[in-house]
C-alpha cells in the first residue's frame, strides 16, 4: 500500500502548456464512491490502471493502483462505472523540484482546469508555479469522484 500526499489548485492561465513535458489523455470512470474509498478505472495513452483510495486525511489517503489490460478498462468504463465519465488532458510541468499535473477536463466540467502535486510529506515546503490560483485542497467540490 501506498500513501499518497497530494496538494491541488485551481490554475489561472495556460502558460503551463508551454513548460509541460508531456501531454497524456485520460478517460476515467469510478466503479464505487463511497466516503470511505473510491474504485477508479482509467485509461492513459492506451494503458488501463484500476486504483483504490482510501478515505482523505487531510491531504494524505491510502491508494492501490494496478495496470491492467487496456481492454479490460474499456469494458470496465462502459459496463460498470456509475456517473459521468470524465475526459481529460493531462499536462506534466516539472517546476521548483515536484512534477505538476495540470488537468484540462474535456468532459465533464469542460475548460475547469487543476493542478496537482503529490508530495512525500504532509510537511513539504513546494514553490508555487506561475499559473497556480487558489489552494482547493480538501474541497470535495474539486475531487475528480464528484465530478
Amino acid at each position: 500500500m501506498a500513501k499518497e500526499v497530494e496538494r491541488k489548485f485551481l490554475v489561472t492561465d495556460d502558460s503551463y502548456r508551454s513548460m509541460a513535458t508531456a501531454v497524456n489523455h485520460i478517460i476515467q470512470g469510478y466503479i464505487s464512491r463511497r466516503k470511505e474509498g473510491t474504485v477508479r478505472v482509467r485509461v492513459i495513452n492506451h494503458r488501463g490502471f484500476l486504483t483504490v483510495k482510501g478515505a482523505n486525511t487531510g491531504i494524505s489517503r491510502d491508494e492501490w493502483e494496478y495496470e491492467i489490460p487496456e481492454a479490460d478498462a474499456l469494458e470496465m468504463l462502459s459496463k460498470v462505472c456509475d456517473g459521468t465519465i470524465i475526459e481529460k488532458e493531462r499536462h506534466l510541468v516539472d517546476y521548483g523540484g515536484h512534477l505538476w499535473e495540470i488537468d484540462r477536463f474535456i468532459r465533464p466540467a469542460g475548460g475547469m482546469t487543476v493542478a496537482e502535486v503529490e508530495l512525500p510529506s504532509e510537511t513539504e515546503e513546494v514553490t508555487l508555479p506561475p499559473f497556480i490560483g487558489e489552494e482547493v485542497s480538501g474541497n470535495p467540490a474539486y475531487y475528480n469522484s464528484n465530478l
